[in-house]
């Protein structure tokens, strides 16, 4: 399949899923339903390995890397993710994984080394300064209520989607290693998102909480989609894309995902933005596509000349 349309799928699919994950807060313990996501993730995609007859296992090694994309991609990042949004509208949070545009060249520096140029530093500290914009009001009347005696759960849920995109930015530069080792990208999805759900159930078990079976048809069917859609399909464009043109390239899926989550919030959850947030979202966002127009880190550009992605 073309990059092209690998990146339009998970756009598409990834726009959707922030607001999908709405309809499942409140039904059961936010870990609880990361753990759902996952189990049923690893579970589909175990089945087709055993489908084609791929042998499921694999050395040590190569599951301590599966293990460390477990933890930040699907445990760390998707705990955060789904805390947040019980305080903050997804459209928002959405927006603030733009920022993984520039979270991952920085870790790719930072642990193997790969180029950055001044161009994408540029257009880190314009996002930053729009997402600031995007959450002044919010935050300065959080920050007010908090001091009055209220509580600080919209400042948590904006430093957790922060934290959210800095797990995900630090998994997206482990899958180059993962590949290293096995080349089956189902088989190592299975088994990523498989480490994940067991982190993740750790975590529930150890913060006394337990799993519950909801009630409702809509927890499940958002449910389903997640799994199916948000965590099966679009992971596997995901994946193939950073294993064909590099992580610094393929999160520039982050461009198109917040405007589609926006428009989701404004007509599903009633978000009604104002001068200054939509000046935020703005500037965040033509920050991030004109990193996109950035010449690629001299690393990535040698190893993908042959190869290079056609956004839509």
């Amino acid at each position: 399949m073309p990059s092209s349309a690998l990146f339009t799928i998970a756009s598409l699919i990834w726009g959707s899923t922030f607001f999908a994950i709405t309809l499942q807060l409140g039904e059961a313990p936010p870990a609880v339903s990361v753990a759902y996501r996952f189990f049923l993730a690893a579970a589909t995609l175990f089945v087709i390995c055993l489908a084609r007859r791929d042998s499921l296992r694999l050395p040590l090694r190569t599951h301590g890397w599966m293990a460390l994309q477990g933890v930040l991609t699907f445990c760390i990042s998707y705990l955060c993710t789904y805390e947040s949004e019980q305080y903050v509208v997804s459209g928002l949070v959405a927006v603030v994984f733009a920022l993984m545009v520039f979270w991952t060249p920085l870790l790719s520096r930072l642990f193997f080394g790969t180029g950055i140029n001044g161009r994408t530093i540029a257009c880190g500290v314009a996002a930053i300064a729009g997402v600031a914009l995007l959450f002044w009001h919010s935050i300065g009347t959080a920050w007010q209520d908090y001091q009055r005696g209220g509580s600080a759960h919209f400042i948590a849920g904006v430093i957790l989607a922060l934290v959210a995109t800095i797990a995900s930015s630090a998994g997206s530069i482990v899958v180059s290693k993962v590949k290293e080792q096995c080349a089956n990208l189902p088989l190592t999805m299975a088994w990523s998102m498989l480490w994940g759900a067991m982190l993740v159930t750790v975590w529930l078990l150890l913060k006394g909480e337990r799993f519950v079976l909801p009630a409702s048809p809509t927890y499940w069917a958002g449910l389903l989609y997640l799994s199916i859609f948000g965590s099966v399909i679009a992971f596997f464009a995901y994946f193939t894309l950073i294993n064909r043109i590099g992580a610094q390239k393929t999160v520039y899926i982050g461009v198109i995902t917040p405007v589609l989550s926006v428009l989701l919030s404004i007509k599903l959850e009633g978000y009604r933005p104002g001068a200054i947030e939509f000046a935020g979202m703005i500037l965040c966002l033509a920050s991030v596509a004109w990193a996109l127009r950035a010449p690629a880190a001299k690393a990535v550009q040698s190893a993908n000349l042959n190869n290079p992605l056609e956004t839509p």
